[in-house]
């Protein structure tokens, strides 16, 4: 701690960004960051606590406190070092993090918090600015041969300490990016794609093999990969979306969130989209039912593409603007977060249920219908709440799109999980053991296929996890 009083000295200070008549014109990222001497600022709040509960939140347990200290003291490199002990790939939590480290922060108890996440991309981005972010070939190899099934974060991270165990790594993904919803779901504005490519090119040079095209469960099985490799990792995700079942659901303009995003980050990278296969929001009323992350993205990229309005509604109550009193520091602060794609427009409302969907006589959408719900009455013997109609508030919303934005109900199930007789949890995800071993002998699981819809952060702890059981595996 080289600032005794930096957290007394220093507000908090955020990257700036370009005003949103400028940034809502294209795709790219529109934060701009802080100097040296505002960064070094921020890095000197971080306050010798004693008890970082930074570590406690982070899935990853990044050591937050010795990289803050260390950019205040202008040793960058050291601090990349640092922080690659924990992660592999900074580089995407830093920009699509929801940072729960800042939430358990010290100083965040009645100041806010230090910036970590800011902190974390500018030393990455130094790095590699600075040419320390090299290809590190394992210097042996074990011989041993593992295939993993998606390359999304918690299958890089996996390929990425597999390989540096020394093992022999071969990377499967369906689609033809590798990054799986880095890729193809999360907008460019949030993170550019040349990002990931950067990543991948010196896992390459480090010795991973990548193969895209490849649909494990139809181009080639699992028991195939079995027998041609020592160990497999399934890191597919949780790929099946939650379904609105009222009636209309099935007229035109009715999209799965990922429907939208996934083509829209293929037209960015140069695919051609038919106009009849394309889902446009220009001039068009937009309806985003879900109030996530994904909700958001669709907000931004309905903006980008000149929607006339963009309403988000959301079946649950509004959070509050501060913390509850059941739900203290250092918790995962249940407050109202407003994204920046909210700030460049849209209506949002909370407690609304969809009845109905109703459309013209060529099928095309038209309005929604719905009622405002109530969840003041618990039930006595769980404590959970009760969602009640509110009698008398009906209404209807003129739309000519809706973007299903409601979540996840786990890894889809048709193709290689059902032929290969997988074991499911009670949620219907892969289930695995301590070791990340499933109920098929030599076949792992990890990030969402095991975990369940969750965060970047915690799909790379799962594929570091992952890899760890599959090296004592292979040890034995």
């Amino acid at each position: 701690m080289g600032e005794v009083k930096g957290f007394m000295t220093h507000d908090r200070q955020d990257f700036k960004k370009l005003p949103v008549d400028e940034r809502i014109k294209n795709y790219n990222e529109f934060t701009l960051p802080l100097s040296d001497a505002e960064i070094k600022a921020q890095g000197s709040r971080c306050m010798d606590c004693g008890v970082p509960f930074c570590h406690w939140s982070c899935p990853i347990g990044n050591i937050i406190p010795d990289w803050n200290d260390l950019v205040y003291r202008d040793r960058w490199e050291d601090a990349y070092y640092r922080l690659m002990k924990t992660n592999n790939f900074p580089e995407f939590t830093g920009r699509i993090c929801p940072a729960p480290c800042e939430n358990a922060c010290v100083l965040g108890y009645n100041y806010p918090a230090v910036t970590i996440k800011n902190i974390e991309l500018l030393i990455i981005e130094r790095a590699f600015k600075e040419r320390w972010v090299k290809p590190l070939p394992p210097k042996t190899r074990t011989g041993n041969k593992v295939a993993i099934v998606g390359s999304g974060p918690s299958g890089l991270a996996c390929a990425d300490m597999l390989n540096k165990f020394g093992h022999n790594v071969t990377v499967f993904e369906k689609n033809e990016y590798i990054g799986g919803l880095l890729r193809l779901g999360i907008p460019d504005f949030k993170l550019q794609k040349n990002i990931i490519e950067r990543r991948v090119k010196i896992m390459e040079h480090e010795g991973v093999t990548f193969k895209t095209g490849v649909q494990v469960g139809v181009k080639i099985s699992l028991k195939d990969l079995k027998q041609k490799y020592d160990a497999v990792v399934l890191c597919g995700g949780a790929e099946n979306p939650r379904g609105l079942d009222v009636p209309g659901k099935e007229l035109k303009g009715v999209y799965q969130a990922m429907e939208f995003l996934t083509q829209q980050n293929r037209i960015n990278a140069g695919a051609k989209i038919s106009e009849n296969a394309r889902i446009s929001a220009k001039g068009k009323k937009v309806v985003v039912l879900g109030g996530g992350d994904t909700g958001s993205d669709c907000v931004g990229t309905s903006n980008r593409h000149g929607a006339v309005s963009v309403k988000q509604f959301e079946l649950m109550p509004k959070p509050p603007k501060e913390r509850a009193a059941n739900n203290p520091w250092p918790q995962w602060a249940l407050i109202e977060r407003t994204s920046t794609s909210h700030d460049e427009g849209v209506e949002r409302d909370y407690c609304i249920l969809t009845k109905k969907l109703i459309g013209d006589d060529k099928g095309n959408l038209k309005k929604l219908q719905a009622v405002r719900v109530d969840f003041s009455e618990k039930d006595a013997k769980t404590g959970r709440a009760i969602m009640k109609e509110v009698p008398g508030s009906e209404f209807e919303v003129e739309c000519d799109l809706i973007f299903l934005a409601m979540g996840f109900l786990g890894p889809r199930k048709e193709g290689m999980i059902q032929d290969s007789g997988l074991v499911l949890d009670e949620r219907g995800n892969v289930k695995a053991n301590a070791q990340y071993m499933t109920s098929v002998e030599g076949v792992f699981a990890a990030g969402d296929m095991r975990r369940g819809q969750s965060l970047v952060v915690w799909a790379i702890n799962e594929g570091r996890s992952a890899a760890e059981g599959v090296n004592r595996w292979l040890s034995v």
